[in-house]
């Protein structure tokens, strides 16, 4: 495999003074790396949640990796990429994602059947969700509560049962998606250690997904 070392690292859905966050790899010259068990190995080497390879930085089309598989779509890394590159939409294999920038947030407007199976599981109180220990490999969990339902503030952590040493993903838009389809309305999400996410229906099955990215090197 060829060497690569230039990269982007971002980190999306920080707080509001900017700490916290999900980074994110973004390979701009993913040309490079044109074949799928290149990218997937370079993926695992790096070691990001996710990590996305950009195939038409002018068009938006990108290619996105865990560290173990192939996502046709994903939340966080649209949403970093997008800022990334300062495009109107990106092109991904579940569809075309729209992408706007609005002062210091980020947006992007996808579909909640995109995202991959999750299985969101509420529990009474943040409380519960902060004191959850890491569950067992195999089912991919975000756990969450309502810490202000009239507010549309939620409590949630997410984990995704792989095993690729990601026990916890500290930011995960794709599920964001899936719990603002299920809930029909406007969130405002504390995830992790305490990342931002924030979301919002749109007409016709549409999502809007923001949050504040940052630039790390």
């Amino acid at each position: 495999m060829p060497l690569v070392t230039d990269y982007d690292v971002v980190r999306v859905f920080c707080a509001p003074n900017g700490g916290y966050g999900n980074e994110l790899g973004v390979v701009r010259e993913g040309t490079v790396l044109p074949r799928p068990a290149d990218r997937q190995a370079l993926a695992a080497e790096l070691g990001f949640s996710e990590t996305v390879f950009v195939d038409d930085p002018e068009r938006g089309v990108i290619d996105i990796y865990t560290p173990t598989l192939r996502l046709p779509f994903a939340g966080h890394p649209c949403v970093g990429t997008a800022w990334l590159l300062d495009v109107p939409e990106l092109v991904t294999p579940a569809g075309v994602v729209g992408a706007r920038q609005d002062g210091e947030f980020s947006w992007i407007e996808a579909r909640a059947e995109w995202a991959p199976p999750r299985t969101l599981r509420r529990y009474a109180s943040p409380a519960e969700v902060d004191d959850l220990p890491v569950p067992p490999k195999g089912e991919w969990i975000y756990a969450w509560a309502w810490e202000d339902e009239p507010a549309g503030r939620v409590r949630a952590r997410a984990f995704p049962g792989r095993d690729d040493g990601i026990d916890e993903d500290e930011a995960t838009g794709a599920a964001a998606l899936l719990l603002t389809d299920r809930l029909g309305r406007a969130l405002n999400i504390t995830q992790g250690a305490g990342s931002q996410l924030l979301t919002a229906p749109q007409p016709h099955g549409w999502v809007e997904l923001g949050g504040r990215v940052h630039l790390e090197r």
